[in-house]
C-alpha cells in the first residue's frame, strides 16, 4: 500500500506571490481607470459626470485622488489590506449608481456590473492576502513601523 499523500497546502512563498500578483494586477487596473478620469474624461468632464448621477462634484475629485493614489500605493505595497479595503466603498458606488441597471457584462451599453463585481472581489483577496512579496513597505523601516507593512 501507497503511504504517499499530496501536500494541498499552498507554501508561504506561494501565498507571497498570489498576494503580490493579485496586489500589482488590482493596482494597475486601479491606477488605469483614475488615469482615464484625468488625460481622456478631463476633471471637468469626470465631475459633469458625477453630477449628472446626482452626486456632488468633489466626489469625482475624490475618486480620482482614490483611484490614482490607491493603484500607487498598491503597486508599491504599502498598506495593502487598508488601501484595498478602503476602495471597496467607492466601487460599490460604481457598481449601484452606474453600472446596475445596465446588465451583467460589461461590454454592454453603458457598461454591465461584471468588471465593478470582480473588482470588488479581488479588492477583498488583496485585504485578506495583504502586502505579499517584493512590497516597498516591508524594506523601509518607517513603512514597517507604522504597520503598513502588512
Amino acid at each position: 500500500m501507497n503511504t504517499a499523500t499530496i501536500n494541498t497546502q499552498p507554501s508561504a512563498q506561494n501565498v507571497a506571490y498570489a498576494a503580490l500578483v493579485t496586489r500589482l494586477s488590482l493596482g494597475v487596473m486601479y491606477l488605469a481607470h483614475g488615469l482615464l478620469k484625468v488625460l481622456v474624461f478631463t476633471p471637468a468632464g469626470t465631475v459633469g459626470f458625477f453630477e449628472s448621477l446626482g452626486l456632488p462634484g468633489v466626489f469625482a475629485y475624490l475618486t480620482i485622488l482614490a483611484e490614482v493614489g490607491g493603484g500607487l500605493l498598491l503597486i508599491a505595497g504599502i498598506g495593502t489590506r487598508l488601501v484595498a479595503a478602503a476602495l471597496i466603498p467607492a466601487l460599490l458606488g460604481a457598481l449601484f449608481l452606474v453600472h446596475a441597471d445596465k446588465g451583467w457584462l460589461f461590454s454592454a451599453p453603458g457598461g454591465g456590473w461584471e468588471y465593478p463585481a470582480f473588482l470588488i472581489a479581488t479588492s477583498v483577496v488583496a485585504v485578506l492576502l495583504g502586502n505579499g512579496a517584493y512590497a516597498l513597505a516591508d524594506r523601509l523601516p518607517v513603512l514597517r513601523d507604522l504597520k503598513l507593512a502588512s
